[in-house]
């Protein structure tokens, strides 16, 4: 579990500003179950997703992503995996690779977390936000999460990883506007279908 605690150079939960919200958002709350559930929705809520809301600029630090308060579905996975960990809750990231337009490629990866939490084990949860089509919800013996994986070729990747895949570093460090970015999705074949 040590691997999903720690803090990193994207999941920089050390920093004052993530601190400082991950204790406000924990605040009169006991146990994991709570603290998970009232981070999932703040990220999900308040932290506008980049292409949906069309705003720059393009974040990847869990830092920059509360400053700005927009991100891709990865920066948003980075921040809820950042303010989960400052919080002492192990947190993973997971992908998915989907379909850009429905049905037919090209594909791209899309980004959430796993969580462990004591009564349930691990639980998969997606802060993407929600808008038309796209309800992701926190009920822990049930996961809701932004996409399925129903397309040839799609894939919902059954591994768990303390720090964000390469691909998706370079991707959301090299790429400058919300524009660029949609024009340069990271995408995967390999690891491991679920």
């Amino acid at each position: 579990m040590k691997a999903y605690l720690e803090a990193s150079e994207y999941i920089d939960w050390q920093t004052p500003n993530i601190l400082n919200k991950a204790k406000e958002l924990a605040q009169d709350l006991s146990n994991h179950q709570d603290i998970t559930k009232t981070c999932f929705e703040f990220v999900r809520n308040n932290i506008k997703h980049s292409w949906d809301d069309q705003l720059n600029p393009v974040t990847c630090k869990a830092s920059d992503i509360l400053q700005h308060e927009t991100g891709y579905c990865f920066a948003k996975s980075l921040l809820l995996a950042a303010l989960l960990r400052a919080n002492h809750i192990p947190t993973a990231l997971c992908y998915q690779r989907l379909t850009i337009e429905v049905g037919k490629p090209p594909f791209s990866l899309h980004g959430f977390n796993a969580v462990f939490l004591p009564d349930f084990d691990w639980y998969r949860i997606d802060a993407r936000g929600n808008k038309k089509d796209v309800d992701t919800q926190f009920i822990p013996h049930q996961e809701q999460l932004a996409f399925d994986t129903v397309y040839s070729g799609e894939i919902d990747f059954s591994q768990r990883f303390a720090k964000p895949l390469d691909i998706v570093v370079q991707s959301l460090t090299k790429n400058k506007s919300f524009e660029e970015f949609a024009n340069n999705l990271p995408d995967l074949k390999g690891l491991t279908q679920s």
